[in-house]
Parts: structure tokens; C-alpha cells; sequence
């Protein structure tokens, strides 16, 4: 069942990472241990953060500032793991500079920001593409084979959720409106892009939400609808660590995937005429996935990838600008 290639076998290629934080060094150690890729620059706009950073990960260049990080020479393809209201500009900024991109999610606050990005992209020949590392993980590829085959028949439900929590701090960019915090566009996109993954773009989008004190949301509540009869129902929240699981209903059985459902994990398929399976296949942290993918798909001379293409990444932005329309959060300069 598992077709998901070695990371180690794509072609070696030289990262540039803008923005030090958590999950820069989460792909940075993925990257360092599981693929043949080069870490070659890190840029911060702080130079003892980025020093540590270069230091903690053996990268030999750092930049105090992105300018200076998406023009140096030795960089093929830039990593953004910035806040989210960053994301357009410095995308925009490495393309100008003619580098490739891998974009945190969500990859931008809106649909229209993602636009102009791809436009950029498209106009420059440079491959751009959001990280959303769990389509290239082992699990969903086999998901995806059991759901092909028609084990569990016609899909009448999914569900979702992911929920952390954190405390309240609005100086924090989870928190902060200027920064695109809130549950949705953080911990949220991973249920809504998974919905989307198995069930494509929804009809009809209802959403309930309440909001902190600084305006984000900090619990949302979410029923797409597919056609007569399909639905997932998805939950996030900052408030509340949940199971972070998700099912896979049909006419013919359900799936059901272990926490964390985003990440490398398992799931259990059974069937209405009694027949049980696992997959379990949990793996390591998961991002050399992705990493393993730009490598790729540059490679081929690629500005897209087919699994996470451009068009999935606009279709998910505008369900989530609906979601937010319905709840009541708008970011400043929207």
C-alpha cells in the first residue's frame, strides 16, 4: 500500500529559512535528518535569534533581515515561517529575488493575498507552494487508496477538530490581529484542508465562533455540505486540547484516524460486514515530506505541485475567508 517515496531519494537542493521561530526548526532538524537537502542560510530580523538558530541547526549563513536572505546566492528555494500577515510580502519578496517557495499555512490571511502570490509565481516561472505538510504523509496516501477502492462506499461524513491550548497573551501572534492570529487561520486550516482533501469544495459553509478580547477567534465550530447529503463537521479552538482525531464515514464502513490526525499516525478501517484492518505506519515528525516534494517537483521544472496545487490552496483560503465572514474576524488592512 504505501507508495509515499523516501524524502532521502528526491534531489538535493539549498534552503534558505526566513523566520527563526518553532516551526522553522522543526523543518530545519526534518530536513537536516531525513532528506539530502541543504540548510545554506537562515534570516531573522534578529541577529542573536538567528545565530542561534544557524549555531542550533550547523547552517553557516545567517542574515539579520530577509532582503539579504532571499538575494544571497547560495539560496534555491526559500522557507517563509513567519506570522501569517507576513506571508504575501516575503513570498512576494523571494520571488522577485527568482528563489522558489514553500509557505507556511495557512499560505496567506486571504484568497486574494494567495492571488497575487501565485500571479507573481506564475509570471516569474518559480515554484511557489503552501506547506501543508499531512497531503504527502504515508497515512493519507493510503487513506486515499482505501477510499478509491471503495471500502467504506460513498463518504457521508467527516469530521475533524484540532484544538491546543494556549494562554491568553495579547501581545502574542495567536492573539494578536495585526499578526492573522486566531484559532482558524493556525490550528483550524489543518481539519479544513483535510475536508478538503477528500471531498473537494464544499456547497454550502456554516459557521459559529467566539472571539477573545482582542477580536481573533478562539473557538470555532464549522458543517461544510457536499451536495444532498455529505457533510464534515470541524472544530478548532486555542482554548482546549482535543483529540485531534478524525473519521471517514461512508455507506459501506468508517475510518477512523488516531491523533494527531494532521501528522505521521495511524487508522483503523471497519467495514459494515464486520472486516477490520489497521494502518500503522506513525513514521517520524513528517515534515521532510514536504521538503522532499519542492525538491521535486523544481527538479522537473515545475511551478506547482499537483498534490498541494495552487487552485486547492485558493479553494481552502475561501472557505476560511467564509468562515471568518460568518464568525466575525477581520484582520487589519483586509
Amino acid at each position: 500500500m504505501a507508495r509515499t517515496p523516501d524524502p532521502r531519494s528526491a534531489p538535493p537542493i539549498r534552503w534558505g529559512i526566513l523566520g527563526a521561530g518553532g516551526i522553522a526548526s522543526t523543518f530545519a532538524t526534518a530536513v537536516t535528518q531525513h532528506t539530502r537537502a541543504q540548510l545554506v542560510a537562515v534570516g531573522s530580523r534578529n541577529r542573536d535569534r538567528a545565530e542561534r538558530f544557524a549555531t542550533a541547526h550547523g547552517i553557516p549563513t545567517t542574515h539579520v533581515g530577509y532582503r539579504e536572505l532571499v538575494e544571497d546566492p547560495q539560496v534555491d528555494a526559500v522557507y517563509v515561517a513567519t506570522p501569517h500577515s507576513e506571508h504575501r510580502d516575503q513570498a512576494l519578496l523571494a520571488i522577485k529575488a527568482g528563489k522558489h517557495v514553500l509557505v507556511e499555512k495557512a499560505f496567506t490571511r486571504n484568497e486574494a493575498e494567495a492571488r497575487e502570490v501565485f500571479d507573481a509565481a506564475r509570471e516569474a516561472g518559480v515554484f511557489v507552494m503552501e506547506a501543508m505538510w499531512t497531503r504527502f504523509l504515508p497515512h493519507v496516501d493510503a487513506l486515499h487508496q482505501v477510499i478509491d477502492a471503495g471500502e467504506v462506499g460513498e463518504i457521508i461524513n467527516l469530521s475533524a477538530d484540532h484544538g491546543q491550548p494556549f494562554v491568553y497573551d495579547p501581545k502574542s501572534r495567536l492573539f494578536d490581529p495585526a499578526l492573522a492570529g486566531g484559532a482558524l487561520l493556525d490550528l483550524g486550516v489543518y481539519p479544513v484542508a483535510f475536508a478538503h482533501d477528500f471531498l473537494g469544495v464544499p456547497d454550502s459553509v456554516t459557521a459559529v465562533g467566539t472571539l477573545t478580547d482582542t477580536g481573533v477567534d478562539g473557538q470555532i465550530s464549522m458543517v461544510l455540505s457536499y451536495g444532498q447529503r455529505t457533510q464534515a463537521t470541524l472544530s478548532t479552538t486555542l482554548w482546549a486540547k482535543t483529540p485531534t482525531i478524525a473519521t471517514i464515514s461512508g455507506t459501506e464502513g468508517h475510518i477512523s484516524v488516531a491523533g494527531n490526525f494532521y501528522g505521521p499516525t495511524s487508522f483503523r478501517v471497519q467495514r459494515a460486514d464486520g472486516r477490520v484492518w489497521e494502518f500503522d505506519h506513525p513514521g517520524t515528525k513528517g515534515l521532510q515530506y514536504e521538503a522532499a516534494e519542492v525538491a521535486r517537483r523544481i527538479a522537473e521544472g515545475a511551478v506547482e505541485s499537483e498534490r498541494m496545487s495552487w487552485q486547492g490552496t485558493l479553494e481552502v483560503l475561501h472557505t476560511m475567508d467564509q468562515i471568518r465572514a460568518q464568525v466575525g474576524v477581520v484582520y487589519p488592512g483586509e
